[in-house]
């Protein structure tokens, strides 16, 4: 049996001994503010065991991981017809690039781009008050993690509503193009609030058990549901970065600018990593390192 625990050890170590740790979003105040010496990764079992090392226990906002439980919500009010509003293939841009929805009329290339993920908070919101909408995302990534105390940082969500200007362009770009459903500036503000969601690696490694399809796991949403979930974390959930991290790790995962990354082995665990410096595409650099460290002394690559 994996010695998990003596492979999480031996990462955190090496995580610890890392001079270039990157360097922390800067457009997001509080993000600013986060210590980049700062290392945490849980792994977490259906069956209750949970594996950690480093600052595990300690909140971080997760950011576009968010995105990945935006979409089981969507797709649970919409099913297939979501896709009519949200594509599924690598957008090849960054996260927050405007120039696809120019050339493809306001349809964003997938969920995990921020254009993509407004427009998934829009089909999740159907029709409801964004205060109705976040209480079920709130109580619905509670459910996932089976623990209550997970909230919204207000702190972090009023920062990003007062600096969001790029993510407003996308947002009225694509209601120009009738992408959206409801009030532009409703849609916003709930997806702002999403993305302040704030969660330790414990929390998230719990949360994303769900997505593994392990024996005795949260059974939160349809097989099908979650193989198409995972399917797109592979393929997107880094956003130009996802072919690297797919070749490295062999693992899906989605990212965010706060530095967390939300690991899915399918049958088996959940992974949960922080570091708050991000590479040059927006991941954390080292939480990406450990990442391909786990991975390789496991074993656990869908590839193998």
């Amino acid at each position: 049996m994996t010695d998990v625990q003596s492979i999480l050890d031996r990462i955190g170590e090496a995580m610890q001994a890392t001079k270039d740790r990157g360097t922390v979003a800067q457009y997001i105040p509080p993000l600013a503010r986060v210590d980049p010496a700062q290392f945490g990764m849980a792994v977490a079992f259906a069956d209750g065991r949970l594996f950690s090392t480093g600052d595990a226990e300690t909140r971080f906002s997760i950011q576009s991981i968010s995105k990945v439980f935006t979409l089981s919500l969507a797709l649970g009010r919409l099913g297939d017809a979501f896709w009519s509003k949200v594509g599924r293939e690598p957008s090849g841009q960054a996260f927050n690039s405007i120039l696809q929805l120019e050339h493809e009329a306001g349809r964003p290339r997938n969920p995990f781009i921020n254009a993509g993920a407004i427009a998934t908070t829009d089909a999740a919101m159907a029709h409801h008050a964004p205060r109705d909408f976040l209480a079920e995302l709130v109580q619905f990534v509670r459910a996932a993690a089976g623990d209550e105390d997970i909230h919204i940082d207000a702190a972090v969500a009023q920062s990003e509503q007062a600096t969001g200007d790029l993510n407003r362009s996308l947002a009225y770009f694509m209601a120009s193009h009738q992408r959206l459903q409801n009030p532009v500036e409703q849609v916003l503000g709930a997806y702002f609030h999403q993305c302040a969601l704030s969660m330790t690696c414990v929390q998230l490694a719990r949360a994303g058990l769900m997505l593994t399809g392990a024996p005795g796991a949260p059974r939160l949403m349809s097989p099908a549901r979650r193989t198409r979930i995972n399917a797109l974390m592979m393929l997107c959930g880094h956003y130009d970065a996802s072919g690297d991290f797919a070749f490295r790790v062999g693992l899906p995962g989605k990212s965010g600018v706060g530095g967390g990354i939300l690991i899915v082995a399918p049958g088996k665990a959940s992974i949960a990593v922080w570091s708050p410096g991000l590479n040059a595409q927006g991941n954390s650099k080292l939480g990406t390192e450990a990442a391909e460290m786990f991975a390789q002394a496991t074993g656990w690559s869908v590839f193998s």
